[in-house]
This record gives structure tokens, C-alpha cells and sequence, in this order.
């Protein structure tokens, strides 16, 4: 009959309550991730703790595939810190080095610009048009460690869709036709 005809005849065996225990563990594993997200986001101070290097624009400091874990405090930004922004009108933050603050006197605000290690330019073709420099609601987080690697999972499952839906496809298969 094969695994695909046992899984069938597994699930159609499963009984209501127990159905109903493992579709209340699911909920608790989705509740647990988003607690801990939002966790996260309280201790960090950032509204994306975690976010994966997705080009080279980094390297050799950072290659594309690290995970990048971020912290937001209330210290001015200084040249050379690695920050997270996010241009409006793109969707995806990127990840680059402060080259230049600019305080403004009379708002007490600091200007930054940055500049991705492997670029030969500086990030204003990235802003928005007319923007030369970012603001403070610009940046997302500051770099404070990163994890080599770990971040290719996410780009494969976003660069190929199919993965990401044989992956979901198979853990939830697995949920439903676990006996425990």
C-alpha cells in the first residue's frame, strides 16, 4: 500500500478527541512562537529582532545566509555601526554600515547614511527619491551578534515556494498522523 496509503488510513482512524488534542497542541506550538516573538521584540526594543543578510553587499563581515540578531536603544547612532532600515516603498530592510551621522541642531535628531561594505557607493540610490539621508524611524535595530549560515533555510523556502509548501505540507502531516 505504501507510506502515502498508510497516512490515509491513519487519518481516517484518528478518533474526534483525539483530533481535537492535536489541533489544541498546534494552536499552543503557533501561540508559544508568537510569544516568544513578541518577547523578543519587548527585550530588544526592536520590532525585528531577527532578520537573515539576504545579499553580499555585506562581506566579508557578514555573508548572505547570517542571521542577524538586533537590539534598539536610545544611545545616539555612530558611524560605523551595522544597522537595519527600511526605506518606504521597499518591503524587504536592509542591512549596511553608518559612513556618516548628521545632527540636526535645531530638532536634536541625527541624520544617518550608510553604505554596504562591498558597495563602491553609499546608500542614496537605495532611499527613497529626493531622501538623502535616513531618520531615526528609518532604522529598525542595530547588529548586536549574528549566527553564520542559519539564514539559508529561510531564503531557500523564499526563493523556492514549492520547499516552503512540501515542508508545511509534511509537518502538518506529521501533527495530524502522530499518534501521541
Amino acid at each position: 500500500m505504501g507510506w502515502f496509503g498508510e497516512a490515509v488510513d491513519s487519518i481516517k482512524s484518528i478518533q474526534i478527541r483525539q483530533a481535537l488534542s492535536q489541533v489544541v497542541s498546534l494552536g499552543l506550538i503557533v501561540t508559544s512562537a508568537l510569544i516568544i516573538w513578541k518577547g523578543l521584540m519587548l527585550m530588544t526594543g526592536s520590532e525585528s529582532p531577527v532578520v537573515v543578510v539576504l545579499s553580499e553587499s555585506m562581506e566579508p563581515g557578514f555573508a548572505r545566509g547570517d542571521i542577524l540578531f538586533l537590539h534598539m536603544s536610545k544611545d545616539p547612532i555612530r558611524a560605523g555601526e551595522i544597522v537595519v532600515y527600511n526605506v518606504d516603498g521597499r518591503p524587504i530592510p536592509i542591512v549596511h554600515r553608518v559612513i556618516k551621522v548628521h545632527g540636526q541642531r535645531d530638532t536634536g535628531e541625527d541624520y544617518v547614511l550608510t553604505k554596504g561594505d562591498n558597495n563602491h557607493e553609499d546608500d542614496i540610490e537605495l532611499y527613497a527619491p529626493g531622501q538623502r539621508w535616513l531618520q531615526q524611524h528609518h532604522i529598525m535595530g542595530r547588529a548586536a551578534g549574528f549566527l553564520p549560515y542559519v539564514g539559508w533555510v529561510t531564503i531557500i523556502m523564499t526563493e523556492k515556494p514549492i520547499i516552503k509548501y512540501i515542508v508545511i505540507g509534511a509537518l502538518g502531516l506529521l501533527v495530524i498522523t502522530s499518534k501521541d
